[in-house]
């Protein structure tokens, strides 16, 4: 057996690509997945059923790895409102927003958004020891006013507004409302500041 398995083992996930790298082949993956040395848990990404994750970490986990799975994905929406502390929803799936003109993302239980300008509020974060991309709060907040109902979107504007995940920037807010062509949600903003 090769000794590169035991730094697989200790990853909390890996892809054929990884594994190819560490000098174990496509059929001998095949071979310790057979016996149960490792778990296919995507197309071409596999654990092993020795890692353990440790505490907060295991909440965050499943997400991190269908995040950096997905080729230029952001975790968006309710998985961002969610980390944020932004609103009371469970996450039964993961959502994750890729450029308008990404041909083909999927990952299990994930939620693929097709958004534009990508690059806007969107900032590198540890979640389970992955990087990964997330949009920040106010980007967050004024997606879900676009892409979300109503009552989850306001619900996480006024938790953002009273401070509850920290200070608010109102201007930030306002500089994201221009450039995502958000008018209605400065409203809503002027309403519950005023």
């Amino acid at each position: 057996m090769p000794r590169n398995i035991e730094k697989l083992e200790k990853r909390p996930f890996f892809t054929t690509a990884k594994a190819e790298k560490y000098g174990i082949s496509r059929r001998m993956l095949s071979y310790y997945t057979s016996v149960g040395k490792f778990e296919r848990i995507a197309h071409g990404v596999y654990c092993s059923p020795k890692y353990v994750s440790k505490g907060e970490n295991l909440k965050w986990e499943d997400l991190a790895i269908a995040a950096s799975n997905i080729k230029g994905g952001v975790i968006c929406l309710i998985s961002a409102l969610i980390y944020y502390k932004l609103t009371d929803e469970m996450m039964r799936e993961f959502w994750i927003a890729v450029a308008n003109d990404h041909s083909r993302a999927r990952f299990p239980l994930s939620h693929i958004v097709r958004m534009r300008n990508m690059d806007l509020g969107v900032k590198k974060i540890e979640l389970a020891g992955i990087k990964v991309n997330i949009f920040d709060a106010e980007r967050s907040i004024i997606d879900s006013f676009r892409l979300l109902d109503t009552e989850t979107a306001m619900k996480a504007l006024k938790r953002y507004l009273n401070g509850e995940t920290g200070k608010p920037n109102i201007k930030k807010l306002d500089q994201y409302i221009t450039e995502l062509r958000a008018s209605k949600v400065r409203e809503y903003t002027m309403a519950l500041i005023a």
